[in-house]
């Protein structure tokens, strides 16, 4: 990094500290008057301590210098105390703030942004980025400020007790300061390393427990293992580059403090010799010499600090500069409305962030009610038609409308609110069956409401066999339930939000032929109340389908009832030939080519 762009990052990560601070002010003047009060009533100490060694000079009595010296050192104590309280809150404030703001803005941030950081590099950006940001209100400014004001008023008392003992003093420390300060930048850059490979390990074990299981099964571990190796070996060799920076400029600031008091002692002796200046004189020089010794560590501590604070403070910027969604109040599900939705894509490209292009001038129209299914061979871009819907993604040309009204210019809480969305894999949450069954509701679901869609979906054995029922938990990620179990909850929570448009995507993939018929006789009940669009992958649920659009890279190559498609469809005989699977009634599909019916 060139030292051009570095004090580019300093200066912007002061700007962003300042902004942290800014709604803080009042706390962070009165924390840091308290603080430098209590230092500088400290700083009285050297000067007492002469005023008794003098006192005992002259024999004079000494109780009062003696209870004044306590008093001094009781009062400084305690107003330290108040200030480091009063600092600590705003650290503690600031760290909410950022916290929150990451946090508001992961749960918003576009999924084309999902891309760019991994999820376990955002845990670790909340968590010890923001750990560092507070270590750097709190230490960075207090040692900053402190260190300022007491090497200031020591070297003022120095002045005031003898001005040639003060030139010798700062000789020595210059030599000392020109050389932390060729070390001192190094912290930065290192303090970047460390936290990088910490986010890489946490993007590494996120994806391990994630599949968990199949890592196991797989017999993965030694080579995940090696892989989290690296990055713990990356963290360490930096950690240990900090560390010896660290103990040079600790060590250097200690031993420039040492030798000055050699140089002292030595000029300071022959002064008293001559009759310069008096012995109490240099005791008490001597004394503030050693009470260098603070602020000049605080000053230490602070660049290095604040150095590590650069590399949390630009990491904790690069979240909150994610594009997200624009998100209002949460709506409640339906809108009111009982209306089937109509849904229509007119002339639709899209391609991923990444360049991928998947549709290439999708156009139909589904009318209000019914099941509208959507075959085609993999990669055709069945599953992105939903994720258009939802608005994860926005088209790259043409326009996406539901009740006539580009989707565009629905809010985008209303937009949602209206929709009932069954992933692929169903995923469901950490947490209990109940809290994943009404997640996002606003408005109390009751169990009436609950047992009627839990015994639609076919779960009450499930609840009746959890030790809890409803408040079991499902362990992460729903690993205590099988993966039909855990597509008959997505199920089922998609229709507590009583949605007028239900997206199905290969919704009961995973469950066995007794579950999946009736589940399919629950789809087509579910039609006749609203508009259900079903990503299909087994020929009973498409033949139940009012309409059929088939998809062959990223267009729409035909629409019609399943007899119309294989009268008239090569491609869609091929599907319902090969592969779309027959349910238990063995429903005859004619081969390709040669009118015979073949049971599948």
């Amino acid at each position: 990094m060139s030292s051009e762009r570095a004090t580019m990052l300093r200066a912007s990560a002061w700007r962003d500290l300042l902004t942290y601070l800014a709604p803080h002010r009042t706390l962070v003047t009165v924390g840091a008057l308290f603080t430098m009060c209590g230092s500088l009533v400290g700083l009285t100490q050297p000067m007492m301590a002469k005023w008794i060694v003098d006192a005992l000079g002259e024999g004079r009595a000494v109780l009062g210098p003696i209870l004044l010296l306590t008093a001094a050192v009781v009062v400084g104590a305690a107003l330290a105390a108040i200030g480091y309280w009063l600092l600590g809150r705003v650290a503690e404030s600031v760290v909410l703030t950022a916290r929150t703001s990451m946090l508001g803005r992961i749960l918003r941030m576009r999924l084309a942004e999902t891309g760019r950081l991994q999820p376990g590099d955002l845990m670790s950006r909340v968590t010890a980025d923001t750990t560092l940001l507070r270590q750097s209100v709190s230490q960075t400014l207090v040692d900053a400020l402190k260190g300022l004001l007491m090497l200031v008023a020591v070297v003022v008392a120095m002045v005031l007790l003898d001005a040639v003992l003060l030139l010798v003093t700062v000789a020595v420390l210059a030599v000392a300061a020109l050389l932390i300060a060729l070390v001192v930048p190094f912290f930065q850059r290192y303090s970047a390393k460390v936290q990088e490979s910490i986010g890489d390990i946490n993007a590494v074990l996120e994806r391990l427990l994630g599949a968990f299981r199949t890592v196991k099964s797989s017999g993965a571990e030694p080579g995940e293992a090696e892989k989290l190796r690296v990055s713990t070996d990356r963290a360490w060799f930096f950690g240990l580059r900090l560390a010896r920076l660290s103990g040079i400029v600790s060590a250097g600031a200690l031993l420039a403090i040492h030798v000055s008091f050699l140089a002292v002692l030595g000029v300071g002796g022959a002064r008293v010799a001559s009759g310069a200046i008096p012995v109490g004189t240099l005791i008490a020089f001597l004394l503030y010499l050693f009470a260098l010794i603070e602020p000049v560590a605080g000053l230490i501590t602070a660049a290095s600090t604040f150095s590590t604070g650069v590399a949390a403070i630009r990491r904790i910027r690069e979240v909150e500069r994610l594009e997200v969604e624009s998100v209002g109040e949460r709506a409640r599900s339906g809108t009111g409305d009982p209306r089937p939705a109509a849904l229509s894509f007119h002339d639709v490209h899209f391609a991923y962030p990444d360049g991928t292009a998947v549709h290439h001038g999708v156009s139909f129209a589904i009318p209000p009610g019914g099941l509208t299914a959507v075959v085609g061979p993999s990669g055709a871009g069945k599953s992105t038609l939903f994720s258009l819907v939802e608005r994860f993604y926005d088209p790259v040309r043409g326009s996406i409308t539901m009740d006539g009204k580009d989707i565009r210019d629905w809010p985008l809480v209303e937009l949602r609110a209206v929709i009932g969305y069954v992933e692929q894999d169903a995923p469901v949450l950490a947490g209990t069956l109940r809290e994943n069954l009404v997640m996002g509701a606003v408005e109390p679901i009751s169990e009436d409401e609950i047992r009627a869609v839990l015994e639609r979906t076919r779960l009450t054995e499930l609840v009746d066999r959890l030790p809890d029922g409803l408040d079991s938990r499902v362990g992460h990620r729903g690993n205590t339930l099988s993966g039909g179990e855990r597509q008959r909850v997505a199920i089922a929570r998609a229709l507590l939000r009583k949605p007028r448009l239900l997206l199905l995507d290969e919704a009961t993939s995973q469950l066995d032929a007794v579950n999946e018929a009736a589940l399919r006789d629950v789809v087509v009940e579910v039609a006749a109340e609203l508009t259900v669009l079903v990503v299909a992958h087994r020929l009973s649920t498409v033949t139940k389908a009012d309409r059929i659009l088939v998809m062959e890279a990223g267009r729409i190559r035909a629409v019609g009832s399943h007899e119309e498609l294989v009268a008239s469809d090569e491609l869609y005989r091929e599907l319902a030939a090969t592969q779309l699977l027959v349910a238990e009634d063995e429903t005859v599909v004619p081969a390709v080519g040669d009118g015979v019916g073949t049971p599948h």
